[in-house]
């Protein structure tokens, strides 16, 4: 169905329409954010070029409050769709657009909908816990969402003896169950991005820089965070970046954070941790699927925009907002 949309809109000429090259993408987009009162939000996965131009940049976490918060009318979302869904599910009333439809999820793919209910029946006295990285469908499934950021913490706050069920990130639920002491059963699903990383070839880039702070996301295999010296979300991650006296880090997580990392610490050198092949596999495909041009392009015609249909809102939003109220309990 997102494939015939996006047929439909090149037809009508909104993707591939031509953009006068002597544009300043920049200014336009700055333009059309007054015109319209829409604010840009951009995951850290993002080209360097969208960070720059966006409103708020922040991982999962920080952008479903500020999703959740602001007052602009439009909300550009320079993610993925599920984000996307999450700006909607969060500010039903306000227009959501995504630069490119087509800009997805392997890990929210590998949770089809109608067989996780069908495994959720099998544990009925269980607690659904899932990752934000999903669809709104599944989100409708669950009784709290979760970010890498909040993740221990929530299965913390809850009674010890309530069995839990967390999905759909089988690496990221087996990291939560290590750091909480807590059964956890779960999903077995996965980000491409993450599950590339290759042990032996970061076990060689540690021996040619010795004085290098490994740093990874939860989402890693285990065999992977054993290495590190830092696990963390993609904020927690940048603020270890920040505060470490380390000069040098390889970091194994979308390399798009460096860019961040790199802007707050310019004196320090960050290696992106190599994957299993040759190519750029630690760069998403999807997240890299949004482009400026696709971003003006998007603001100027005001579609692609993504919908959820009102009876998800509702399921879907309770979880959600469940996870803010424990945040923000936490002070996290």
């Amino acid at each position: 169905m997102k494939t015939d949309i996006l047929e439909e809109l090149n037809i009508k000429g909104f993707v591939d329409e031509a953009i006068d090259p002597t544009l300043d993408l920049f200014e336009e987009i700055e333009k059309l954010k007054k015109e319209k009162n829409a604010i840009v939000l951009a995951h850290y996965y993002q080209e360097a070029d969208i960070q720059d131009v966006a409103d708020y940049i922040g991982d999962s976490l920080g952008l479903s409050q500020e999703a959740a918060k602001t007052e602009a009318d439009v909300i550009v979302f320079a993610g993925v769709h599920f984000m996307a869904e999450t700006a909607k599910i969060l500010s039903p009333e306000k227009k959501v657009l995504l630069p490119d439809l087509k800009a997805g999820c392997s890990l929210a793919d590998s949770c089809p909908p109608h067989l996780f209910k069908k495994f959720k029946e099998k544990y009925p006295d269980h607690l659904v816990i899932t990752y934000v990285n999903c669809t709104a469908e599944l989100k409708a499934l669950s009784d709290i969402v979760c970010t890498s950021t909040n993740a221990v913490q929530i299965v913390e706050s809850l009674p010890k003896d309530q069995k839990i069920i967390f999905g759909p990130d089988k690496n990221l639920g087996a990291w939560v169950a290590k750091k909480t002491g807590r059964d956890l059963v779960l999903w077995n699903g996965a980000c491409m991005v993450h599950e590339i990383f290759s042990r032996e070839k970061i076990t060689k880039l540690k021996e040619r820089h010795p004085n290098a702070k490994f740093i990874a996301h939860p989402e890693c295999e285990e065999a992977v965070l054993q290495m590190a010296d830092y696990i963390g979300s993609t904020t927690g991650l940048l603020k270890y970046s920040i505060n470490s006296d380390a000069q040098e880090f390889i970091v194994a997580t979308e390399s798009g954070i460096i860019h961040q990392m790199e802007k707050a610490s310019p004196g320090k050198t960050f290696i992106p941790a190599p994957p299993t092949n040759s190519c750029a596999c630690n760069d998403c495909a999807y997240m890299k699927r949004n482009t400026l041009e696709k971003l003006y392009l998007c603001m100027k015609n005001g579609l692609p925009e993504v919908t959820v249909p009102a009876n998800i809102i509702v399921e879907a939003r309770k979880p959600i907002e469940r996870m803010l109220e424990i945040s923000a309990s936490l002070g996290l």
